[in-house]
């Protein structure tokens, strides 16, 4: 079930014993927008929102009584004060839900069905930011690791990551370097590897980056957690980069699609059409519909989609070409970001569910 409002998309998931599970996505063109986001979140109730996702410059403000864990502000790279581009957040049931603490911070929540048990993270940030980047991006991991483990996961339970890197191109390779270090460490090259983002953002902490992360644990073996392949480029693991390209989660009710961040790359990996945009955009876009297509979803099957934009500028030609391809009622979201390249000038991220 969808409901479209004027600058809101809310796409709700009925599951099995845990109630409907909604998916938030309201648009912001100014900080004028965000006080009315802030009474909408305020007007639900008898749920705990997961998030929300910020995505703006630098202001915050309180949310009143709205019961929220992981709430993380993604204020991209050059973004200039006054920037708010709306905000997107997970509702679950109160009832069918518990907080997940870490260090005394609520950084997230865990919910359950007849099927599986589900946790959601954000706001994971390193314990010590004076440290070197290394160092903070695997304690970064094992915060996430230490939250999971206090709900009875670990990091095998992974499905899905993000991370938000301050100056990403200064050393994009080093956080490679420190994430496969760490999933050595913990075999999970032998099971799953998460579909994810590493988008460049600064964040509130002066931190050398900050985190998310989705696990789920079946409880049947009726759920089915699987990589997803590209039907347009190699796995990224081909070029060092350990993420999967997308995962789906197969439950007795609804399938659900997590497609990673996803640029204008050539099928071998090399960045394709440099410094043309437009080209850029809708290459990426082609290979996100074509990982749908392949799962035997489309784009009406989006419950929440985020667009990164090299420049603020790149906002009028991404919105044109949702426009000529239909997609105006996409809940997307669009911040300026670097790309993980210098040389990659946009890049989306999605997810999808199917209940038929």
């Amino acid at each position: 079930m969808e409901k479209h409002l004027k600058y809101m998309t809310i796409k709700k998931i009925q599951q099995l014993g845990c109630g409907e599970i909604c998916f938030l996505s309201l648009n912001g063109s100014g900080e004028n927008n965000f006080p009315t986001h802030s009474k909408i979140l305020n007007s639900i109730s008898g749920v705990r929102i997961v998030g929300p996702e910020i995505y703006a410059s630098d202001f915050h403000e309180n949310y009143g009584e709205t019961e929220r864990s992981g709430e993380i502000l993604i204020r991209g790279t050059n973004t200039t004060n006054g920037i708010y581009n709306g905000l997107q957040c997970i509702s679950v049931p109160k009832s069918a839900s518990k907080e997940i603490f870490l260090n005394g911070e609520k950084v997230g929540i865990e919910f359950e069905d007849e099927y599986a048990r589900y946790a959601v993270l954000g706001g994971i940030f390193p314990c010590d930011t004076n440290k070197c980047k290394i160092s903070q991006t695997i304690n970064v991991f094992e915060n996430i690791e230490t939250a999971l483990k206090g709900i009875g996961m670990d990091f095998s339970n992974v499905v899905r990551t993000w991370f938000y890197n301050d100056k990403i191109l200064e050393w994009y390779e080093e956080f490679n370097r420190a994430r496969d270090s760490f999933f050595e460490s913990r075999n999970i090259f032998d099971g799953i590897v998460p579909a994810s983002t590493a988008i460049g953002s600064r964040n509130s902490r002066g931190a050398a980056l900050a985190a998310r992360a989705f696990a789920v644990l079946p409880k049947s073996e009726r759920v089915k957690i699987a990589e997803s392949p590209s039907p347009m480029q190699c796995p990224a693991s081909e070029y060092r980069s350990s993420f999967s390209r997308a995962m789906e989660l197969s439950h007795p009710k609804f399938r659900h699609l997590i497609i990673s961040g996803t640029a204008g790359i050539e099928y071998g990996g090399n960045t394709a059409f440099t410094g043309n945009l437009e080209k850029q955009m809708n290459l990426a876009l082609d290979v996100v519909g074509a990982i749908l297509k392949s799962r035997g979803m489309d784009w009406s099957h989006a419950v929440r989609a985020v667009a990164y934009l090299k420049e603020q500028a790149f906002l009028e030609t991404f919105n044109n070409i949702k426009i000529n391809r239909g997609l105006e009622e996409l809940p997307c979201i669009a911040i300026q970001a670097d790309i993980c390249r210098d040389d990659l000038l946009f890049e989306m991220e999605l997810d999808a569910v199917s209940q038929e």
